[in-house]
């Protein structure tokens, strides 16, 4: 060993280069020493790179190959070890007791020759070239012979390939070969551009299962739900015969209620299929219902999309601080958005003297048609006012035939209907109702219990008005049904405790109430004629708010058993069924207004929640 040492200058050329270019230094970096028994370990990083060109070369020089693949008419000589060591799929064959084992021919089927040829170009030199024009060939077979690595590979470069005209056609192949992150990654891109993909005719190959999958989501990339509508009738229409009994189930999630009143007419209700599908007809009627009558519909199909450039927001108008400080400015908060939006102020409250500024305590607000009316107040006793959401503006209205305030108002069969309240004098049960179309307040069948700062809520065609305090001391448990068909007052199932200074909200089938004394939200069912429990609240909330909003429900400020007012607002989750905090406003707040309505992102400023001063 000596003797070899000293004589390293006779070394072959190759060698003396290596180990004058740092290949000794290299190799010494490779060999670890065990100091207990003088060992050395020698690991070559690189011998794997020469062992793979060394069979390359075998392959290329037709040595010690021993099986031919068929291909087409083609053949492709090899070797069964390296076919084996790369994928499963070979291993299974050669390694088990098939007849392919022994035999020197194979034949492949379920691939082309060229792609086989891309196969075993990377089985043996680790690299593969990968075009748009081979990679569904490429991906199929390797999933088919099972290299888990170019299906990667492949699965990274339709990732990057994604384009409107081709995603639809990636996510089927992402789907047959289970690639579900590349599935997650195309069904993200097919949302964000929804608008260019349904121009393309591939969309109406989509399966029903996944074309309502992608409709579900609020973040679709469309500006207008008519864009919604129109690919469902040409996926529809694509595929007609097998199609036209899956109209009911995808139309569900065409979000009806939102479309233009004239589209709605002519486009769906005027279309020959949809006319032909009694299946459908709850559908158009919660649209009628929702542009028509004014009545206040919440459904997954009310909620305006994230790019349609609206919003459903909850406002929070006027009300009371701990100092009995009179509010004016409206609270309007995004949820889905986390924002909070700013808004025209309550009218009349930007008056050049203090003095004539109108202060607006103890009103009653109710959402009609997407506008906001408010009538009555302690201060403001005949004023009626509507927000235009669209203008950003109140607007007077026909004034109330019977002053009040600790009242409600409520929307039923296409009209505001006024309820009860206080007059300064006595508790009222008179009912005023108005007529949009001509702007006039009519008497109707007065309350069978005459009540104030009570809760109301409609459901179909009924109002219901919930407790309240038949005198300044007492409450009552009593609740007041009228039908707006024959005019007529009834009793309903009462109220589980007696409670005033509430308020309640209609959410699909049932009217939740909160606030008073009564620390917890129930919920009533007009259809069972029952009430239900829904979460204890922990404190009073008495005077508090509660919007309907994003398919939850949000209860706002109010005032504690200290009568201390109350700024956080909290959000039951009926899915979930939990009560979390969801903000907390600029001050607290109680006796205000509560209602939710949609917004345009195209007239207002958005302001980060938390910068609002008060």
């Amino acid at each position: 060993m000596a003797d070899t040492l000293e004589n390293n200058s006779e070394c072959p050329p190759s060698v003396k280069s290596e180990a004058s270019a740092g290949g000794l230094s290299m190799l010494e970096s490779s060999m670890q020493e065990n100091r207990q028994d003088g060992q050395v370990v020698f690991e070559d990083s690189v011998f794997a790179g020469y062992l793979q060109d060394g069979l390359h070369s075998l392959r290329l020089e037709d040595s010690l190959t021993d099986v031919s693949l068929h291909v087409q008419g083609q053949s492709f000589q090899c070797h069964r070890v390296v076919l084996a060591a790369a994928s499963h799929y070979f291993r299974a064959m050669f390694c088990n007791d098939l007849r392919e084992k022994h035999e020197e021919t194979v034949n492949i089927k379920g691939i082309d020759a060229d792609t086989m040829g891309f196969l075993l170009e990377y089985t043996y030199t680790s690299k593969v070239i990968i075009t748009k024009d081979n990679v569904q060939r490429m991906l199929e077979a390797a999933s088919l012979f099972q290299f888990p690595r170019i299906v990667d590979a492949c699965a990274s470069y339709l990732a990057e390939a994604l384009h409107p005209e081709n995603c639809v056609g990636i996510l089927h192949l992402a789907d047959v070969h289970s690639l579900e992150s590349l599935k997650a990654q195309v069904y993200t891109y097919i949302i964000q551009n929804f608008s260019q993909v349904m121009d393309h005719d591939e969309i109406l190959e989509l399966p029903a299962d996944v074309l309502v999958s992608l409709l579900q989501h609020d973040d679709l990339g469309v500006t207008e739900e008519e864009q919604v509508f129109d690919v469902v009738m040409r996926w529809l229409r694509a595929r007609q015969d097998e199609r036209i009994a899956q109209l009911p189930h995808v139309l569900t999630h065409v979000r009806l209620p939102l479309l233009d009143p004239w589209y709605f007419v002519e486009r769906v209700e005027g279309d020959p299929l949809i006319r032909q599908c009694a299946e459908v007809f709850p559908l158009l009627q919660e649209a009628r219902v929702y542009h028509l009558s004014g009545k206040e519909v919440i459904s997954e199909r009310t909620k305006p999309r994230v790019r349609e450039f609206q919003s459903e927001v909850f406002m929070i108008i006027g009300g009371c601080t701990k100092d009995e400080k009179f509010v004016s400015e409206v609270t309007c908060l995004d949820p889905l958005r986390r924002s909070r939006l700013e808004v025209a102020k309550l009218p009349n409250t930007d008056m050049e003297s203090e003095n004539e500024n109108k202060k607006w305590v103890e009103f009653a607000c109710v959402t009609f048609r997407n506008e906001v009316y408010i009538s009555g107040g302690k201060e403001t006793l005949h004023d009626v006012w509507k927000y235009n959401a669209s203008l950003n503006k109140w607007i007077q209205i026909e004034y109330l035939n019977t002053g009040r305030w600790r009242h409600k108002m409520a929307v039923v069969g296409g009209r505001v209907y006024v309820l009860g309240g206080f007059d300064g004098t006595q508790r009222l049960n008179s009912v005023e109702a108005y007529d949009p179309f001509h702007n006039c307040w009519t008497e109707t069948a007065p309350l069978m219990l005459s009540v104030s700062s009570f809760s109301a809520a409609s459901y179909d065609k009924y109002i219901f008005v919930i407790g309240g305090g038949p005198n300044g001391k007492l409450a009552t448990n009593n609740m007041q049904c009228f039908d707006s068909l024959s005019n007529k007052w009834s009793l309903k199932c009462p109220m589980p405790t007696e409670a005033k200074c509430t308020n309640a909200v209609t959410f699909k089938d049932d009217i939740f109430v909160v606030g008073g004394a009564m620390k917890a939200l129930y919920s009533y069912s007009p259809l069972e004629d029952s009430w239900t429990l829904i979460i204890q609240l922990g404190c009073e909330r008495a005077s508090c708010g509660i919007a309907a909003c994003n398919n939850k429900l949000f209860i706002t400020g109010g005032r504690d058993d200290k009568n201390e007012v109350i700024a956080t607002v909290l959000c039951w989750n009926p899915e979930t069924k939990k009560l979390t905090e969801e903000c907390v406003l600029p001050r607290g707040v109680s006796h205000h207004g509560s209602v939710t309505l949609r917004k345009s992102y195209t007239h207002i400023r958005r302001i980060t929640p938390g910068t609002a001063t008060g």
